[in-house]
């Protein structure tokens, strides 16, 4: 089934993408759920024409996205938490914590961009990448230090 994605979907595709999935995920996930609509000629000729119109727009984004990965590539947080004499931290160290920091420092990012690979459960300096863009990703350094 071949279909056009309406927003990101996570390890399938971006907004605007025209993919063939399996009939069942595009049928009763996909489509009833608003994520995608069925890739006809007519859709195709209209996404096109989107495309062709907002591609200024999508330009400057990704300018404002490179921008600001820039200044996540400099910054450096550092988070304190309740930890043991061991170095394991009790609970976690979440995205929205990531965030919240960054927001301190005066940069204002999306907790759901901020990628965890595993949570972090430690003590110490760690390397959390963010995407902002579908092209454009930063990493910033997080150092997990103990109250």
């Amino acid at each position: 089934m071949k279909i056009i994605l309406k927003e990101d979907v996570h390890g399938l595709g971006y907004k605007d993408d025209i993919l063939t999935v399996k009939d069942g995920y595009g049928r009763n996930f996909l489509i009833p759920t608003g994520k995608a609509i069925l890739a006809t000629p007519s859709a195709e000729k209209v996404l096109a024409e989107e495309l062709k119109q907002r591609a200024h727009k999508l330009a400057k984004i990704k300018a404002d996205a490179e921008a600001l990965a820039a200044k996540l590539n400099e910054a450096n947080i550092t988070i304190a938490t309740k930890a043991s004499e061991a170095g394991k931290v009790f609970g976690s160290v979440t995205s929205m914590q990531i965030a919240e920091e960054l927001e301190k420092q005066g940069i204002s990012i999306d907790k759901r961009t901020i990628v965890l690979k595993e949570a972090l459960k430690e003590l110490g300096t760690v390397k959390v990448a963010v995407k902002l863009h579908r092209e454009v990703s930063a990493e910033i350094t997080v150092n997990v230090v103990a109250e």
